[in-house]
C-alpha cells in the first residue's frame, strides 16, 4: 500500500466515535448532534423539481469541464455576489463534486515544484487541507488562528525562507471552526504575498452565505484580487451548495479563479473522473440563480445562533461568530472531557476542538474548545443548549 496512507491522521468524526464508544447516552433523552456541520434545513423545492425533470440525463456521462448552464450560473453568481466585472465561464469556472474533493485534489495539481515543499494552513483547520498536503508529498505548516490574532492566521508574519518554500496557502473565510471573517485588507495582504513569493492561494468560502447582517456580506478573495490588480492571478475560490442551499447530498460546487491554474487542474480532473452527474448540474444552475431561499436560510441560522447563545451565556463564554453556523467556546475541563460529559449526561454530541487542530510548540489551539454546529431545528438546538446550561449550572466540572 502507499506509505503516505500511514501519514493521514484519523478523521475527526472517527476520533469522536472512539472517544464516546464506551459511553451510553443519558437515558430518556433523544440524542441531539451538534458535532457534524451537516445542514438539516429542507432543500429548495425547485431543485428537487428540476432534478426530476432532468432525470433522463443520468443516462449520459457528464463532461469534466461541466455543463455550460452550471458554469454560466456560477459565473453570474460570482459577478452579482462580489461585484466582479466579468467571470469567464469557459476558462475561470470548473464544477466539482462538492468542494471537499476539490480542496483535496487541488494540492495534487499545485504541489511538486522543486524546493516548494510547504503548504500553509490555519490552525485549527478543516482536516482536508492537511490530508491534501500530506498526500501531495508536502509538509503542512500550521499557522495559529487564535483569539489573540482574531482567529486570522498571520501568514504575512512568517519568515522569508518559509514563504520561499511555500507552494500553496489554504485560507478559510468564514472560518471553520472559528467563524472568523477575513476583512478586505487581510485578503489583499495574502494576495500580495502570494504574488511576491509565487505560490497559490486557495480560499475555502463555503460558509460565505451564512452571515448575521444582510448589509455586510463577507468579502471574497476574487473581488479583492481583482481590485488589487492582476485579475485572479494565483487565486482560486471554492464554493458549494451544501451550506448555502442545504444540499450536502447533491455534492455540487465549483472552483473559480486563475484560468492558467484551472487549465492545468482540469487535466488532472480528466483522469480522476469526479464530474457531477448532469441532472444535478442542471438543477444546481437554477439554485445559483436564486437568492430568496438563501436569505431565508440565513435568517433561520441567525435565529438559532441568537437563541442558543442566550441560553448558554450564563454558563459559557459564547462569542457570536462573524459568519457561519458554529459556536467555538472554551469549555470547562477541556474539549474531550466536556464532550464525554455531555454525551453521557445530556445525550448531546459536540466535537472536541483538539480534533480540528494540531499541537505546535507544545500547545494545541483547539484543546480548550468544542465546536457546536447549529444545524438542527431551532427547537432541538435550543433543547441541546438548555441541557448544557442546566448541567453546568447544577454541577461543577470534573478536574482535568
Amino acid at each position: 500500500m502507499n506509505p503516505r496512507l500511514e501519514q493521514l491522521p484519523p478523521y475527526p468524526f472517527e476520533r469522536l466515535r472512539g472517544l464516546l464508544g464506551d459511553l451510553v447516552p443519558a437515558p430518556g433523552l433523544e440524542v441531539i448532534s451538534m458535532g457534524m456541520g451537516e445542514p438539516r434545513h429542507d432543500p429548495p423545492a425547485f431543485f428537487l423539481e428540476a432534478l426530476a425533470r432532468e432525470g433522463a440525463a443520468f443516462a449520459r456521462y457528464p463532461t469534466t469541464p461541466g455543463d455550460p448552464l452550471l458554469r454560466q450560473a456560477a459565473a453570474r453568481w460570482l459577478e452579482r455576489r462580489y461585484g466582479l466585472p466579468k467571470v469567464d465561464p469557459e476558462r475561470e469556472v470548473i464544477p466539482c463534486a462538492g468542494t471537499r474533493e476539490a480542496l483535496f485534489s487541488i494540492a495534487q495539481a499545485v504541489v511538486g515544484r522543486p524546493g516548494r515543499d510547504l503548504v500553509l494552513l490555519p490552525n485549527p483547520f478543516y482536516q482536508i487541507y492537511e490530508g491534501a498536503a500530506l498526500w501531495a508529498g508536502a509538509t503542512p505548516r500550521y499557522v495559529p488562528a487564535v483569539a489573540e490574532n482574531g482567529y486570522l492566521p498571520d501568514y504575512a508574519g512568517l519568515p522569508e525562507d518559509v514563504l520561499a518554500r511555500t507552494s500553496l496557502l489554504y485560507l478559510c473565510s468564514p472560518g471553520n471552526p472559528t467563524g472568523a471573517v477575513a476583512p478586505p485588507d487581510y485578503l489583499e495582504a495574502v494576495v500580495r504575498l502570494a504574488r511576491a513569493h509565487d505560490f497559490v492561494v486557495v480560499a475555502d468560502e463555503c460558509y460565505a452565505e451564512i452571515y448575521p447582517d444582510e448589509n455586510r456580506p463577507p468579502a471574497g478573495l476574487l473581488e479583492v484580487a481583482a481590485r488589487t490588480g492582476g485579475g485572479f492571478d494565483r487565486c482560486l475560490v471554492f464554493h458549494s451548495l451544501s451550506k448555502r442551499s442545504n444540499l450536502p447530498g447533491a455534492r455540487c460546487g465549483f472552483v473559480a479563479g486563475d484560468a492558467r491554474i484551472l487549465a492545468a487542474y482540469l487535466k488532472l480532473r480528466t483522469y480522476t473522473g469526479c464530474a457531477v452527474p448532469l441532472p444535478i448540474q442542471r438543477a444546481a444552475a437554477a439554485v445559483w440563480d436564486d437568492e430568496a431561499h438563501v436569505a431565508a436560510n440565513r435568517a433561520a441560522y441567525r435565529e438559532k445562533l441568537a437563541a442558543a447563545r442566550e441560553v448558554l451565556a450564563p454558563v459559557l463564554p459564547v462569542k457570536e461568530p462573524d459568519a457561519g453556523f458554529y459556536l467555538w467556546p472554551e469549555v470547562p475541563g477541556g474539549g474531550e472531557a466536556f464532550a464525554r460529559r455531555l454525551f453521557a449526561e445530556c445525550a448531546v454530541t459536540v466535537l472536541p476542538g483538539a480534533y480540528l487542530a494540531r499541537e505546535v510548540d507544545g500547545a494545541n489551539p483547539g484543546a480548550a474548545h468544542v465546536r457546536m454546529a447549529l444545524v438542527d431545528t431551532r427547537e432541538r438546538c435550543v433543547a441541546a443548549a438548555t441541557r448544557i446550561r442546566d448541567l453546568l449550572a447544577a454541577t461543577p466540572p470534573p478536574s482535568q
